[in-house]
């Protein structure tokens, strides 16, 4: 036979018979199993052949016995079968939304609250979904955003975004709860003020961010000036660490208070008692108008959306 062209690929048919031939071993119950006529099958092989440049098969009173060339062929093609039928798996997975890579992102509270929530239930049902989260703050988290590099994110807006380019679904406010050491001098009073507050240690986060600004505007609002004693950094694992350590006092958002004093976590922490409540600006559930979500994506804003909805109920 004349050597194969350079460049020769089988088509999806054509490795059919192959592995048809291989499991049945004469060419009449191959072309049954591919549901073609036996002379259609007989031409399909001579072409088959004819590409390849090699004789696959022995023609034998008791059907085809493959040559050393049709043993390496068998062995090929049904590796590219199989990942053929693999690949149609997981696309049709990726168009139910039960597979796919997603990446979104979030500020803590709706983090460790909302987003835990959905992701638990997505992967509970599409547990080779590939789901990465980024907790940042919202600068970074809309600066992801606006470069492809998120596909949603939970977060604020802030005035050097175009909101246009956004879809922009209202979440909720976030409130700030006061976290001490259980051991604090001031961890069981019924009731801390913010004047006994203002002389304390404290931890928060840097200037900017969301909470500690809050806090601060808090302080204003009575007449008090800023506490003077603050240790300043953006984690949180430091936060719960220097906490334990200190009579200092954290704000945190109420979702993060919640784990961190409430079983499985229970870090040995309390909640200070103040009177009113210091709401953060409201977030967002953010994504870009250009980019449409794919079906995984899709799937996951849903369940947060809905864990937001129930927990709204609650409140």
């Amino acid at each position: 036979m004349s050597n194969p062209p350079a460049r020769m690929a089988l088509k999806p048919a054509q490795l059919r018979l192959l592995a048809a031939l291989g499991d049945h071993g004469q060419l009449q119950l191959a072309a049954e199993a591919c549901a073609i006529t036996q002379p259609a099958a007989s031409r399909m092989l001579a072409e088959i052949e004819r590409l390849l440049g090699a004789v696959l098969f022995l023609r034998q009173p008791k059907g085809l016995a493959p040559t050393e060339a049709g043993r390496l062929v068998l062995r090929r093609s049904a590796l590219i079968l199989r990942e053929m039928n693999r690949m149609g798996a997981e696309v049709a997975a990726m168009r139910e939304g039960d597979a796919g890579t997603v990446r979104v992102g979030a500020v803590t509270g709706p983090a460790v609250s909302y987003l835990v929530a959905a992701i638990r239930e997505v992967k509970a049902q599409a547990p080779t979904a590939d789901i990465t989260v980024e907790v940042l703050p919202s600068s970074d988290l809309l600066r992801h955003l606006a470069a492809s590099e998120l596909d949603f994110a939970v977060g604020r807006i802030l005035p050097e975004y175009d909101a246009n380019d956004f879809d922009i679904l209202p979440m909720r406010d976030e409130r700030v709860s006061f976290l001490v050491r259980a051991s604090h001098p001031l961890a069981h009073a019924p009731l801390v003020t913010l004047t006994e507050l203002v002389g304390a240690e404290w931890i928060m986060q840097q200037r900017g961010a969301p909470i500690r600004e809050t806090t601060l505007q808090a302080f204003a609002a009575i007449g008090l000036p800023e506490p003077a004693n603050i240790v300043n950094t953006p984690s949180l694992l430091f936060t719960i660490a220097y906490l334990a350590q200190s009579d200092a006092v954290a704000p945190m958002s109420e979702e993060v208070a919640d784990l961190l004093i409430h079983p499985p976590v229970a870090a040995g922490l309390r909640r200070l008692t103040v009177p009113g409540t210091v709401l953060v600006s409201p977030y967002y559930l953010l994504s870009l108008r250009r980019r449409p979500l794919s079906p995984l994506a899709q799937r996951l804003r849903a369940a947060l959306i809905a864990h937001s909805d129930r927990a709204a109920l609650l409140v």
